[in-house]
C-alpha cells in the first residue's frame, strides 16, 4: 500500500490521538532550555523533564513528529550524508511518549497494530529484539503479540564493556532514568546483503531499523545500583524517512517522494541530467536542515549553531558548483521543499522569504572565497607527499577561506585522501587559547561581594523615600562607617534607585544622613541586593543610619523615554523588515538609546524614515502606557513578547503601549508616549552576522540632533553658494579667454568697405555673455573699424556691434544693431561705440547679417 511521506505522518499522529495521546507540536531545532544540546536531536528532548519528574504536564501521553538535526557535536552524521542510503542532516521522528501511564505491553501492542494493521505490513517481514535479560518485552512480543521466538533477538551488553552497555539499553546520563529497548527491523529482502542484528552481518542493509521503543524503567545511581522507578515511562521512535521508503516501494530514503521531488528540482535548477548523481542528494538533504534552522532562528555565523547552518550551506553550493551550477542556486530550493513538507512546511511557507534571503546572500559571499580555496587547496593536495592532507593546510583553509574542515575532507576523499584530523584540532585549539588571552580581563572587586540581605525597590512610582542603611563595603571589603573622600558601595534596606538590567542603565543621584552626603554615580544588582556606587562627598556615614534618597529625576526621566522608545523601535522595525526581526541587546541612557536586532542586510534610509515616522506616529497617539503583574503564560496568550535567551520569573511585567507593543520588561518608563515627545535615528550598521545595531535620541536631546543637523546643513549650503559663486567667476575668466583666442580667427574674415575695416560674422554656441570681451579684442585688433557679430545658443539669437570712436560720426552701434535684430524678431540698442540685442529667429539670422554689408555701403 503506497503512502506518501505526509500520509504517514498524519496516520501516525491520528492512530495515537485515538489511542489517546495529546498531539505535541514539534519543538524547535534550538533546545532553549537544555545547554547540553547543541541541536534537538530525539523525540524525546522536549519532553526530558516530564521524564526527570521535573515537569508535569496536562496529559500523561504524548505524540509528536519531531524535526531533528545531527551535524554537529556527538551526533554528526555530516561526513557520511548523500553518500549512504539512510544518513541525513535532518530527520523527522515518530514518536509516542508515556510519562508514568502505559507501559511494556501497551507500547509494544501499539507499535505492532500500527505496524500491521494500519500501514499493513506483513508480519513476516519484521523482526524484533529485546535486551538480552528483559524476559518481559520477550515475551509480550512471544505470547501475546504472537512474534515467533525465531524472530525475537536478544542483544546483551558489548564484550568487554560496562554492564548494560548494550545497543538495547538506553539511558540518558551516567545517572539517571534508563532501561531497556525492543527494536522493530524490517527484512528487505534475500537479495540484498546483510544479516539480522546480533550477526556480524548487522551493517547490511537487508535488515533496517525503524521503530525504537525505550523502556525507562530504573534510576541509575552513581554505584551503577539499579532502582525500579515508581512510575515507568516509554520513549518510542520512529524514523518517517525510512518507514516512508518502505511503504514507497523503495529501498534508500532518498527514493522517497520527499528527496525525489527535491533532487528533480535541484536537478533542473542546476541544470544537470543524472538523477543518480550523490551530489544531488547532498543538495536535497542539506537544504531541508538549512531551511528548517533558519526559520528556528539560527543565522549563519562564525560560532556555534550559526557555524554548523554555514558549514551545511557551503558543503551544498560546493557539491552544486561540481555540477556546474552557475550563480546562485541553493535558496531556489525552498519552495519546492515547503511544498514537499506537506503539513510539517507550514512555518516555513510562513517564512520563506525570509530563508531564500538568508541562504542566498550566505551563498552569494561564499561564492566570492570558494575559487580562491579551491585553487589553493588543490594546489596542496598536489604537493602531498603521501596521502594525508596536514592539518596546518587545513586550518589556513578554515581560518583564511571559510573552508569547514568537513568541507576539504570531502574534496580530499573524492581525490583519495584523508586529511589529518588530529593535526587540524591542534591548530584549532591554539587559535582559541589566543582568544581566551586576549580576552582576559581583571576581575572586578565588586563580583566577590557577598550581601546577606535583600533591598526592596520601590521607584516604580517614586524618586525619593526613607530608608536605612544595611550595609558599606570599600575595596570589597564590609566596613562599618564611611569618611569623606571614600569611594564605596552602599546597600538599603529599600530603595528608588533602580539598578542596572535589561539595558538600562542605574539610576545617580544623592543619599543624604543627618551626617553625610553620598553622591551616587551608579546603581547594580548584588544578587537580591541593590548596590549604590559612589563618593561620599561631606561628613561621615555610619551602617544603620536612616538615609534620605533622591534620584536624579532629570537623568531618570531621560533614561524612561529612551526606554519606552526602544519598545516602540522594536515595533516598528518588525512592522517594516519582518517578523525575523527580534531584540539581540540594548542601551538606555539619558543621552541615547541603542538597539541591537536581527537583520540580514542594511536598512535603506527609506526603511529608516518609514521605521521613524511610525515611531513618532505612536508618540503622537499619546498611549497611556499600561504595566499589568500576570504569569508567564498568561503574559504569552496575551502576545507578550520575551526575548530570546531571557529567564523570566512565574510572576512577569507586562508592558504595553495601545495596541502597537506590548512586552516583557521590568524597566523604568514613561506615563505616556507623547512624553517622549520626538524619536529621531542617528545611525544604523552592522556590528556582527546578522545583527544590525540602532543608535537613536527623544526628546530634547532629538530636538538637538535636528537642530545641529539643520545648522549643518546651513553651513555645507552656505560654502557651497560660495563654492558656486567663484567656480562662476572662474568660469567666466576662461569663457572671455576662449572668446579672445575665437576672435583672433575672425580677423580672417575683415573686408573693406568705403576704406573702412568691417567684420561681420556668425558665431554658433558661443557665449552672449563674452561677446562684449570678444568685440573689445576685435576692436584692439583692428584699430578702426566696425563689427558685427550674431551669435546662436539655446536657439535664441545674441547680437553685438561695436564701432571705433573715430568712425561713430558716420555709424551708430545702436542703429547697426537695432537694424539686424528687427530682421530676426527682436530689437535693441546701446552707446555708438557698442550696443546689444536679441532674436528669436535663429534661421532669419544669416540673412539679416548679410544685409549688413549693404546697409553700411550707404553709410560710407
Amino acid at each position: 500500500m503506497y503512502m506518501s511521506t505526509d500520509e504517514v505522518r498524519n496516520s501516525f499522529l491520528k492512530f495515537f490521538e485515538d489511542k489517546g495521546h495529546q498531539i505535541v507540536e514539534s519543538s524547535s531545532l534550538v533546545p532553549h532550555n537544555d545547554p547540553t544540546l547543541l541541536f534537538t536531536n530525539a523525540g524525546m528532548n522536549q519532553f526530558k523533564d516530564c521524564f526527570l519528574g521535573l515537569e508535569k504536564r496536562a496529559y500523561t501521553r504524548a505524540t509528536t513528529a519531531q524535526r531533528c538535526v545531527r551535524a554537529g557535536g556527538k551526533h554528526n552524521d555530516l561526513e557520511n550524508v548523500g553518500f549512504t542510503a539512510r544518513h541525513h542532516t535532518f530527520f523527522e521522528m515518530l514518536g509516542n511518549f508515556s510519562f508514568g501511564d502505559y507501559f511494556k505491553e501497551d507500547a509494544i501492542a501499539f507499535a505492532w497494530e500500527f505496524l500491521t494493521q494500519v500501514l499493513k505490513l506483513p508480519a513476516d517481514r519484521l523482526l524484533v529484539t529485546v535486551y538480552e535479560t528483559d524476559d518481559e518485552a520477550f515475551d509480550i512480543w512471544n505470547k501475546k503479540v504472537g512474534v515467533p521466538a525465531d524472530r525475537i533477538v536478544r542483544i546483551g551488553d558489548k564484550k568487554g564493556g560496562k554492564p548494560y552497555e548494550s545497543d538495547n539499553f538506553w539511558q540518558m546520563g551516567d545517572t539517571g532514568p534508563c532501561g531497556p529497548c525492543s527494536e522493530i527491523f524490517y527484512d528487505h529482502g534475500e537479495h540484498i546483503w546483510g544479516g539480522r542484528p546480533g550477526t556480524p552481518e548487522e551493517d547490511g542493509d537487508r535488515f533496517i531499523e525503524i521503530w525504537n521503543n525505550v523502556f525507562m524503567q530504573f534510576n541509575r545511581h552513581a554505584d551503577g545500583t539499579m532502582e525500579p522507578l515508581p512510575k515507568p515511562s516509554v520513549d518510542t521512535g520512529m524514523g518517517i524517512e525510512r518507514i516512508s521508503a518502505i511503504m514507497q516501494g523503495v529501498h534508500s530514503n532518498y527514493e522517497i517522494d520527499v528527496f525525489q521531488t527535491l533532487i528533480k528540482a535541484s536537478a533542473d535548477i542546476i541544470g544537470y541530467d543524472d538523477l543518480s548523481n550523490q551530489s544531488l542528494r547532498v543538495v536535497a538533504d542539506h537544504i531541508r536542515s538549512c531551511a528548517f534552522l533558519i526559520v528556528d532562528g539560527v543565522m549563519p555565523s562564525n560560532e556555534g549553531r550559526g557555524y554548523v547552518l554555514r558549514r551545511i550551506i557551503r558543503r551544498a553550493v560546493r557539491h552544486g558548483n561540481k555540477l556546474g551550477a552557475k550563480g546562485t542556486f541553493f535558496h531556489k530550493l525552498v519552495g519546492p521543499l515547503a511544498e514537499v513538507m506537506g503539513s510539517a512546511g507550514v512555518e516555513l511557507k510562513k517564512q520563506q522569504a525570509l530563508v531564500e534571503k538568508v541562504l542566498r546572500i550566505e551563498e552569494e559571499n561564499f561564492g566570492r572565497t570558494l575559487d580562491r580555496g579551491m585553487a589553493i587547496l588543490n594546489e596542496a593536495l598536489d604537493a602531498v607527499d603521501g596521502k594525508v592532507l596536514d592539518g596546518e593546510t587545513v586550518f589556513k583553509l578554515y581560518d583564511t577561506y571559510g573552508f569547514p574542515a568537513d568541507l576539504t575532507n570531502d574534496v580530499a576523499r573524492e581525490k583519495g585522501f584523508s586529511i589529518d584530523e588530529q593535526g587540524f584540532e591542534q591548530a584549532m585549539e591554539a587559535q582559541r587559547q589566543r582568544a581566551r588571552e586576549a580576552g582576559q580581563f581583571g576581575t572586578d572587586y565588586n563580583n566577590s561581594i557577598k550581601v546577606d540581605s535583600a533591598t526592596e525597590f520601590c521607584g516604580y512610582s517614586a524618586t525619593q523615600g526613607n530608608s536605612n542603611i544595611t550595609a558599606l563595603f570599600v575595596d570589597g571589603e564590609e566596613v562599618e562607617s564611611l569618611s569623606a573622600g571614600h569611594h564605596a558601595i552602599i546597600v538599603l534596606d529599600q530603595t528608588p534607585f533602580y539598578a542596572e538590567s535589561g539595558g538600562q542603565c542605574g539610576d545617580t543621584g544623592v543619599l543624604k544622613t543627618d551626617s553625610g552626603v553620598f553622591k551616587v554615580t551608579d546603581t547594580q544588582k548584588l544578587g537580591s541586593a541593590i548596590a549604590h556606587h559612589g563618593e561620599l562627598v561631606e561628613g561621615v556615614i555610619a551602617k544603620g543610619d536612616q538615609v534620605q534618597a533622591q534620584v536624579d529625576e532629570q537623568r531618570r526621566l531621560a533614561s524612561s523615554l529612551n526606554h519606552s522608545a526602544t519598545h516602540l523601535l522594536h515595533a516598528a522595525l518588525r512592522q517594516v523588515l519582518g517578523e525575523h526581526v527580534a531584540q539581540k541587546g540594548s542601551l538606555v541612557r539619558a543621552e541615547g538609546l541603542r538597539f541591537d536586532f536581527s537583520h540580514l542586510e542594511a536598512m535603506t534610509s527609506d526603511e529608516i524614515k518609514q521605521v521613524e515616522r511610525l515611531v513618532n506616529a505612536q508618540i503622537r497617539r499619546n498611549h497611556n502606557i499600561q504595566t499589568e503583574i500576570m504569569d508567564i503564560e498568561a503574559a504569552k496568550a496575551k502576545g507578550a513578547m520575551a526575548l530570546f535567551g531571557e529567564k523570566y520569573d512565574d510572576q512577569v511585567r507586562v508592558l504595553s503601549m495601545g495596541d502597537f507593543s506590548t512586552e516583557l520588561c521590568g524597566g523604568i518608563h514613561a506615563s505616556n508616549t507623547g512624553d517622549i515627545g520626538l524619536f529621531k535615528i542617528i545611525s544604523e550598521g552592522g556590528i556582527a552576522a546578522g545583527i544590525r545595531r540602532i543608535e537613536a535620541v527623544t526628546g530634547d536631546v532629538a530636538l538637538d540632533a535636528l537642530e545641529a543637523q539643520q545648522a549643518k546643513f546651513e553651513e555645507k549650503l552656505a560654502e557651497s553658494a560660495s563654492k558656486a559663486k567663484s567656480l562662476e567667476k572662474e568660469i567666466q575668466v576662461l569663457k572671455e579667454k576662449l572668446a579672445a583666442q575665437a576672435s583672433a580667427s575672425l580677423t580672417d574674415q575683415v573686408k573693406e568697405i568705403a576704406g573702412v575695416k568691417v567684420l561681420v560674422a556668425q558665431l554658433d554656441g558661443a557665449d552672449n555673455k563674452a561677446l562684449r570681451g570678444m568685440v573689445d579684442e576685435l576692436k584692439n585688433q583692428l584699430g578702426s573699424g566696425i563689427i558685427m557679430l550674431g551669435n546662436v545658443a539655446d536657439d535664441k539669437v545674441g547680437l553685438i556691434a561695436g564701432v571705433t570712436k573715430d568712425l561713430t560720426g558716420k555709424v551708430k552701434a545702436g542703429e547697426l544693431v537695432n537694424m539686424v535684430a528687427q530682421q530676426v524678431g527682436g530689437k535693441g540698442g546701446g552707446r555708438p561705440d557698442m550696443a546689444q540685442a536679441g532674436g528669436s529667429d535663429a534661421s532669419a539670422l544669416p540673412a539679416a547679417l548679410a544685409s549688413a554689408n549693404a546697409w553700411l555701403e550707404e553709410r560710407l
